[in-house]
């Protein structure tokens, strides 16, 4: 069989490709312009505000400080971790916040975000009672709705890098959250392409919990009051 017959094969008599190849390729065209428009969506951050500056952004009782990984793979620091901590230490000592949330995962073997935060910030100068551990953190949308659910808190100063704050805000907004947020210093990922993918991802995931899935967080619990010793 020559090419030309070949070719033939995977098209009607009409010229159009047969549905087999129409409808996946319909399907993934779609899929890619949802997960566009959920980046750009989820990216205007809700309309809520961002600053890169602990001198200007207002104060609050409490700051949410968003967990991540403290190292990498071979075990180095994770840097976005580190930018993260600075920036919450900052924003505690300017008197910004009197109160930090550290919400993170936290599972077995050892691997525990919040307590890896409070250790860093005391480093940092922030004392441990200045301090609450949430602990089922899992996800964004855990943190954020756990903060209202759990805490009792509508209003908060959300910490970590830009690209995190602006879905973090856009699920604030969805719960009638009165958040603002501070970005704490970029980082250029190690793999820049597979990070911003991820978190495209993550913006349609979002989008998904909030408005089409109902979504609750892993672990809820009983409401408890935010008490700090200031």
């Amino acid at each position: 069989m020559n090419r030309k017959n070949s070719l033939a094969e995977l098209s009607d008599p009409k010229g159009t490709p047969p549905a087999y190849l129409v409808l996946p390729m319909v399907s993934l065209g779609s899929a890619a312009l949802s997960l566009y428009l959920c980046d750009i969506w989820v990216g205007k951050a809700g309309g809520l505000p961002l600053y890169n500056s602990v001198a200007t952004i207002p104060e609050n009782e409490v700051g949410l400080v968003l967990g991540t990984a403290p190292t990498v793979n071979d075990g180095r620091k994770n840097r976005f971790f580190t930018a993260r901590m600075q920036a919450a230490a900052q924003l505690y000592h300017a008197g910004k916040v009197k109160a930090l949330l550290l919400s993170g995962h936290a599972r077995a073997g050892g691997y525990d975000e919040p307590t890896a935060m409070q250790r860093e910030l005391a480093a940092l100068g922030v004392p441990e009672k200045a301090t609450v551990l949430d602990k089922a953190g899992i996800r964004t949308f855990d943190s954020i709705v756990r903060a209202k659910m759990i805490y009792g808190l509508d209003r908060f100063t959300i910490v970590s890098q830009e690209f995190h704050n602006r879905r973090a805000l856009f699920l604030s907004r969805r719960f009638q959250l009165q958040a603002i947020a501070l970005n704490a210093e970029s980082v250029i990922a190690v793999r820049p392409v597979r990070a911003r993918f991820r978190e495209t991802l993550a913006r349609a995931s979002a989008v998904l919990d909030v408005y089409l899935l109902d979504s609750a967080p892993e672990f809820l619990g009983a409401p408890r009051a935010f008490r700090v010793s200031v």
